[in-house]
C-alpha cells in the first residue's frame, strides 16, 4: 500500500494530511468519482467527434480533419497531464475549474467553429483559413483540459482511500475507456440525429459542467473556502446559462448562418441521415440550386450544360436499359428520356431525401421535368457500390456515374478500380459506362487519375469535357464567388470494354440546348492536351484523389 506521496522538491506546498472529508461513505464517494470519469469521458469524445464531423461536412476531405483534429487533441492531452501536475495539491478547486472552461469550450466549439465558416468562408485572404485554424485551435483546447483530468482524478481517488497505484490506475482507466465507447455510440446514434451538431454540442458541455461541478461541490466541498465554493458555483451557473441561451437561440442562429451561406432565398434545409439537403431560388424567376453538405451539386443557371456532357454522348448507341448511379435530383433521368427507344431507366440513389423533393418540390420537380413519374424511371434506395456488387437480373445498355467530385473521402470508394469493374460487369457487350470525373483544367491530377482507374479496370476510355458554371459563380465547399482558382469546367470519361467507344452524339437524339458534336470533339482534343502520364489506379485500399 501507498503510506504517502514521495518527498516533495523544496519549496513545494506539503500534501493534505489524512484522507478527504467527505459527506458519505468512502465506497459512495469512490463510485460517485468513477461515475464522473463515465460522464466526463463519454463528453470529452462527443467534442472530439463533433469536431471531425462538423469539419469533414464544412472543410471536406474526412480522413484529413480526422488525423488534425486526433493528432493534435492526443498530443494536447499529454501536455495537459504534464501541466496538471502543478495542481495536484489543489486537485478538488482545480479539478472543478477545469471542467467548467472545458464545458464552455467544449459545448461552444461547434457553434463557434459553424460561425466562422458561415460569416467569414467568402472573404477570402488569411480568412478563407478561418476554419481550419479553429479547428487546430479547440483541438488543442480541448485536449489540454482533457488530459489535465485524469492526475486530478487520480489525486482525488487516492485521497478518498488509498490503494496500490496499479489498482487505481485500472479502476480509473476502466470507467474512462467506458464512457467513451457510451459517448462515441450515443453520437451519431442519439445525438446526431435527435439533436443535431450544434445543439448535440451544447447540452454535451451542460452534462460535463453540471457533472464537474457536483462532484466537486458535493463531494469534495469540505476541501474548498467559502470564497472558491462560491467562485465555482458562480462559474458553473453562468457557463450553463450561456449554454441554455446558445441552445435556446439555436435554430435562430442556424437560420442567420444558413443564409449566410446560401443565400437569403433558402426554401428547403432538410438533415437527412445521410447528409444536409438544402434547396434555394426556385420562386419569382430565380433559378433553383441543391445543395448537398454545402457543396452545390445542382444549379439551375448552367446545369443543362453538365448533363448534357453527361448523358447523350453515352447515348449514341442501344440504349434500352439505362443505369444511373447518384442522380436523385432526376436531372440525368430527364436527358435519358428524351431519346427514343428508351424502355426502362434505373436510379440507384443513396439519400431517399433528395429524390422525395425531386419528385415533390414544385421547383425541382419542373427543372427535372417530372422524370419520376415516367413508369419507365425505377427508384432504388441504395450505396451504389453495393448496389453494384449484386449482379443485375439483366445488363444494360448505358450505365451513367453521376456521383460526387471525386477526392470527396465519402466518394473515394465510388472512383475505384474496384467499382469500374463491377460497373463493367453491368454492361452488355457494346454498352458503354460514363463516369463524371471532376474538372479537367484545375484538378488534371485527379482527372486522369479517374481515366487511368478505368484503364486499370479493362476499359477503354475516350475523355472529354466541357465549358461550364457561369463567370464569378464558383460551386464547392467554399462558396465563394469570383475566385481566379475556383473551376470553371466539368471533366467526364467515356468508357466501354473492349474497343474504344466512339465519342459523339446519336444522330437521332433530341435538339440539344449547348452540347454539339463538333464542340464536343474539340473539347476532347482540349482536354487530352492536359493528360498526366504515368499515373496508377485508384484502389479501395490505396486511395489516389
Amino acid at each position: 500500500m501507498i503510506e504517502a506521496h514521495p518527498p516533495a522538491p523544496p519549496g513545494a506546498p506539503p500534501p493534505r494530511d489524512g484522507p478527504a472529508r467527505l459527506p458519505v461513505r468512502p465506497a459512495t464517494g469512490r463510485l460517485l468519482v468513477l461515475a464522473c470519469v463515465f460522464v466526463c469521458a463519454a463528453c470529452g469524445l462527443v467534442y472530439e467527434l463533433e469536431l471531425v464531423a462538423l469539419a469533414s461536412y464544412l472543410i471536406g476531405d474526412s480522413v484529413t480533419q480526422a488525423s488534425v483534429v486526433l493528432s493534435v487533441m492526443v498530443f494536447a492531452m499529454g501536455l495537459g497531464s504534464l501541466v496538471a501536475k502543478r495542481l495536484r495539491w489543489h486537485a478538488a478547486a482545480g479539478f472543478g475549474a477545469i471542467e467548467t472552461v472545458l464545458a464552455l469550450v467544449g459545448g461552444c466549439s461547434a457553434p463557434a467553429l459553424y460561425a466562422v465558416f458561415a460569416w467569414t468562408g467568402d472573404w477570402g485572404g488569411p480568412w478563407s483559413e478561418g476554419p481550419r485554424v479553429l479547428l487546430v485551435a479547440f483541438s488543442l483546447a480541448i485536449g489540454l483540459l482533457i488530459g489535465a483530468e485524469v492526475p486530478l482524478l487520480m489525486e482525488l481517488i487516492q485521497r478518498i482511500r488509498r490503494q496500490d497505484a496499479g489498482g487505481a490506475v485500472a479502476d480509473l482507466f476502466a470507467a474512462d475507456y467506458v464512457g467513451a465507447l457510451v459517448g462515441g455510440l450515443a453520437f451519431p446514434f442519439l445525438l446526431l440525429p435527435l439533436l443535431g451538431q450544434l445543439t448535440g454540442s451544447l447540452i454535451t458541455g451542460a452534462v460535463n459542467a453540471v457533472a464537474g461541478g457536483a462532484l466537486v461541490l458535493g463531494l469534495f466541498r469540505r476541501d474548498l473556502t467559502r470564497r472558491a465554493c462560491l467562485l465555482l458555483l458562480t462559474a458553473n451557473l453562468t457557463v450553463l446559462a450561456v449554454l441554455a441561451a446558445a441552445a435556446l437561440h439555436v435554430e435562430d442562429f442556424e437560420r442567420a448562418a444558413r443564409r449566410a451561406v446560401y443565400g437569403a432565398d433558402v426554401r428547403v434545409a432538410v438533415q437527412t441521415d445521410v447528409q444536409e439537403v438544402v434547396l434555394t431560388g426556385g420562386t419569382h424567376g430565380r433559378p433553383v440550386d441543391l445543395f448537398l453538405d454545402g457543396r452545390l451539386r445542382v444549379s439551375g443557371r448552367d446545369e443543362h450544360r453538365y448533363h448534357e456532357a453527361l448523358v447523350h454522348p453515352a447515348m449514341n448507341g442501344p440504349h434500352a436499359r439505362v443505369l444511373i448511379l447518384g442522380g436523385g435530383d432526376g436531372l440525368a433521368a430527364r436527358e435519358v428520356l428524351r431519346h427514343p427507344g428508351v424502355r426502362r431507366v434505373d436510379v440507384v440513389e443513396l439519400d431517399a431525401e433528395v429524390v422525395r423533393l425531386a419528385r415533390e418540390d414544385p421547383a425541382l420537380a419542373r427543372l427535372n421535368g417530372r422524370a419520376f413519374d415516367d413508369p419507365r424511371v425505377h427508384v432504388v434506395t441504395e450505396d451504389a457500390f453495393r448496389h453494384l456488387r449484386e449482379p443485375p437480373p439483366d445488363r444494360y445498355d448505358v450505365v451513367v456515374s453521376d456521383l460526387p467530385d471525386p477526392g470527396i473521402t465519402a466518394s473515394t470508394k465510388l472512383y475505384s478500380q474496384e467499382f469500374y469493374g463491377l460497373a463493367a460487369r453491368a454492361l452488355r457487350d457494346g454498352g458503354r459506362l460514363v463516369v463524371h470525373a471532376g474538372p479537367v483544367v484545375s484538378r488534371p491530377r485527379v482527372f486522369w487519375t479517374v481515366e487511368a482507374t478505368l484503364r486499370a479496370a479493362g476499359l477503354r476510355t475516350a475523355p472529354y469535357c466541357v465549358a461550364g458554371r457561369d463567370p464569378g459563380f464558383a460551386a464547392g465547399p467554399d462558396r465563394s464567388s469570383g475566385r481566379g482558382d475556383a473551376p470553371h469546367d466539368w471533366g467526364f470519361v467515356l468508357a466501354a470494354k473492349g474497343a474504344r467507344p466512339p465519342l459523339g452524339l446519336s444522330p437521332r437524339g433530341p435538339d440539344l440546348r449547348t452540347l454539339t458534336g463538333a464542340r464536343l470533339l474539340e473539347d476532347a482534343r482540349a482536354a487530352r492536351e492536359s493528360r498526366v502520364r504515368g499515373l496508377p489506379p485508384s484502389t479501395l485500399v490505396h486511395p489516389r484523389y
